[in-house]
């Protein structure tokens, strides 16, 4: 069977180019414009396209229903996704990742979200985990971390939301002091950890700098800190509304030693670190939503030509069809939104405002499009025995994780205003 790192290997080949290149390579595979892309994908974005699309139908939609009603970590489909190729796709080539470019990691995480957001979150999530080390990591911290990810199936866990502190990174009270050997000790509490239940290795944000009047750009630091480490205790698992195959929890540090060689970015750069990290994967979370999007619209569609009223298919009736029509146009627009921001990353050049469009777009679209399935399929769109209830369960998330609709738009609006002066 193919897998992602035999198409990017094929690539390599093909193009002879190294692995440095690999992601400006990739990204030309577009045609582009001097504003950016035409979105015709090429012929190795079609085929991991239909590697992913038939791991979801054969792997992910069979099971969903289960994870969802059990709320059990799907260990099997994610061994079998890192098995393909489709877990640490973040970890450059040299580290034994397959270095694939970020519009690609989209296209796999769309199909990946039509089968189950949930089974999808669990899938990527290591890409969050590893962002901080992929953009600031010392080659020591990426052989060890994102090389473990890469040659054993383990999950990686990113804790920097607690219990006081969701959009207000800046008020996290996670303290991390230096002991007689410049070790760190970790003392605090995180919550609302995706894989943290899992996770055989975190990345954490702990407050090292206790003057309350320091620059947060210079009183954080990142740490990676191994999940067995003394002290550290994971909590139960939350039972969520939606997306409930996410093993999500929380953790706490008590007195836990972190060695000062897994300090991430250096000291007091761990907000910035720990921030940058969102450029890499708020392109991803839109695609999820699209994902969720197309699968509510896909069904939608469905029901409608083989539900009836009135002696005919609902679909014939110019109600429903505005309803369908108004998924179709935010899912396309979404899908463009996530692939320009994913483009300008792999061009080299920051996303950050793109990606924050995309995030917060996404969202409103996934929400909506769900919601109006829900309203075609009726009475039966509010039973569990039909996929949509889930969809919209599952959608609400994407409102609030990586930054709420709200935070996005404070960011959209600040880039806007700097791109004006």
């Amino acid at each position: 069977m193919k897998t992602l790192n035999g198409i990017v290997r094929h690539v390599l080949r093909s193009s002879k180019t190294s692995s440095h290149l690999l992601n400006a390579s990739r990204a030309q595979s577009l045609s582009t414009s001097p504003n950016g892309p035409w979105y015709d994908l090429s012929e190795e974005q079609k085929s991991i396209k239909e590697l992913t699309d038939k791991f979801a139908r054969e792997e992910i939609i069979p099971k969903a229903a289960h994870h969802d009603q059990t709320g059990e970590w799907p260990k099997e489909i994610f061994d079998k996704a890192w098995e393909l190729g489709l877990v640490n796709g973040t970890v450059p080539i040299e580290y034994g990742g397959s270095g694939t470019p970020l519009l690609d990691r989209c296209i796999i995480g769309e199909s990946l979200a039509y089968g189950c957001s949930g089974i999808s979150t669990a899938i990527g999530s290591n890409g969050l985990a590893q962002a901080p080390i992929v953009l600031s990591g010392n080659d020591e911290q990426k052989k060890e971390y994102l090389g473990r990810c890469t040659s054993e199936k383990i999950a990686a866990a990113y804790a920097v939301t607690e219990p006081g502190t969701g959009s207000d990174v800046a008020g996290v009270k996670t303290k991390g002091e230096k002991n007689a050997d410049g070790d760190w000790i970790l003392n605090g509490q995180k919550m609302w950890i995706t894989n943290c239940g899992v996770a055989n290795w975190f990345f954490v944000l702990a407050r090292t700098d206790p003057n309350p009047k320091a620059k947060k750009s210079e009183a954080f630091t990142g740490f990676i800190v191994e999940g067995d480490s003394p002290g550290l205790t994971r909590g139960r698992k939350e039972q969520m509304m939606g997306q409930r195959a996410s093993d999500t929890r929380g953790v706490t540090f008590e007195n836990v030693v972190v060695p000062k060689k897994n300090v991430v970015g250096g000291e007091g750069r761990g907000f910035l670190v720990a921030m940058g990290a969102f450029d890499l994967t708020r392109a991803p979370v839109a695609c999820s939503a699209v994902g969720v999007a197309q699968r509510a619209l896909d069904e939608a569609t469905r029901y409608s030509l083989e539900r009836k009223t009135f002696g005919v298919p609902i679909a014939s009736h110019q109600a429903i069809q505005f309803l369908l029509a108004d998924m179709t146009i935010g899912i396309e627009t979404a899908r463009m939104a996530y692939m320009k921001a994913a483009w300008e990353m792999d061009q080299g050049r920051t996303n950050t405002y793109w990606a924050s469009i995309a995030k917060s777009y996404a969202a409103d679209v996934a929400n909506k499009s769900a919601t109006d399935a829900v309203q075609i399929f009726g009475g039966a769109g509010f039973n569990a025995e039909y996929p949509v209830e889930k969809l919209m369960r599952d959608a609400k998330i994407y409102h609030i994780y990586e930054g709420t609709t709200q935070i996005q738009k404070m960011i959209i609006a600040r880039e806007h205003f700097n791109r004006v002066k």
